[in-house]
């Protein structure tokens, strides 16, 4: 038998800030451009009651972790339910079992950072957020780590919503940030743009994307979500999380593909390639470049590792037993 370590959200809320994401999540993606193992997401569909089963994984070997994320969404409960395996990358032993709500934001927002340190302009100073909910918020608080921006603006349908927003993030950040009447106003003058939505359709136009802008589009993990109009993906250095997911589910990216702008080939890089210097990424100041992040298991071990490491420090959670296979799989 082994011990493991079962972790509650709410054990693991206040474990770590915004830049702490970042700087695992960024390590894992270059751990990735060196070769280690990641495979994007499998996705079952449920019809009726309508539902979605995700899992997706990596090996993080110089973390010494390995594991990932299954979640459903939908089904009866109308709901989204996280869990995160983390196993030891060296004995491959289970070291935790975590419930992963709490820090999907964070961890999710850290690929987007991620992303936006790598490709954005340096002298990046104003940032468009589209959305308003959990996951714009994961994205703002930690991109705001990686470059000091001047304006934050956001918009989103509901003017409550996007009001609130702002207002959060004025206490949160030394930046101008305010709520607009439309993507196209929050796009004026924009660096660096985030799209955070649940949309089918374009959210942004690509005329309001102004030479040298990074885009990171993180609500693109379906063939049917597809937050970035098709012109923009086929002008754009387009990197997503790991290029295998573009052909398979990256709403945009498709789309394209369909509108018959670019082919399979359009992908530049993947994210790990450009952390880890095997690709130069933005090559010069006008250029537009793309983040696809439909979430991976990359950010996913970094972070679970994370703070499974700080809540074992702080004897948080409470352990359980699994059985190895050479003394529990005995078919009796």
């Amino acid at each position: 038998m082994t011990d493991a370590l079962f972790l509650t959200s709410a054990e693991v809320d206040d474990l770590a800030e915004p830049a702490d994401y970042v700087a695992v999540v960024r390590d894992a993606y270059r751990q990735i451009g060196e070769g280690a193992p990641a495979e994007p997401r499998t996705k079952l569909l449920n019809r009726d009651p309508p539902g979605m089963l995700t899992t997706y994984a990596a090996v993080l070997p110089e973390t010494g972790a390995m594991g990932g994320y299954t979640y459903s969404a939908g089904f009866g409960a109308e709901d989204a339910w996280f869990m995160t395996p983390l196993f030891d990358a060296a004995s491959g032993e289970p070291l935790a079992l975590l419930d992963g709500a709490s820090m999907n934001p964070f961890k999710t927002g850290a690929a987007g950072a991620t992303a936006v340190d790598a490709l954005a302009r340096a002298d990046a100073t104003e940032i468009a957020v589209i959305g308003s909910g959990a996951q714009a918020r994961g994205q703002l608080a930690t991109t705001a780590t990686v470059r000091e921006f001047e304006a934050v603006r956001v918009f989103s349908p509901t003017a409550e919503n996007r009001e609130a927003f702002a207002d959060e993030f004025a206490d949160r950040l030394d930046a101008d940030v305010s709520a607009v009447a439309s993507a196209s106003d929050a796009l004026d003058g924009a660096d660096v743009v985030v799209t955070a939505t649940t949309a089918s359709d374009p959210v942004i136009d690509d005329v309001d994307v102004e030479p040298g802008t990074h885009v990171t589009a993180m609500g693109q993990y379906h063939p049917e979500k597809n937050e970035l109009p098709p012109e923009l993906v086929a002008r754009a250095t387009y990197v997503p999380d790991i290029a295998a997911r573009a052909a398979q589910d990256a709403g945009s990216f498709l789309a394209a593909v369909e509108a018959g702008l670019i082919d399979e080939g359009h992908v530049a890089a993947d994210l790990g390639a450009v952390v880890a210097g095997e690709h130069p990424g933005r090559t010069s100041e006008d250029e537009v470049t793309v983040f696809d992040s439909g979430g991976s298991g990359i950010e996913t071990v970094a972070a679970a590792h994370m703070l499974y490491e700080r809540a074992s420090e702080r004897g948080r959670g409470r352990t359980i037993d699994f059985a190895p296979a050479s003394e529990a799989l005995t078919g009796r």
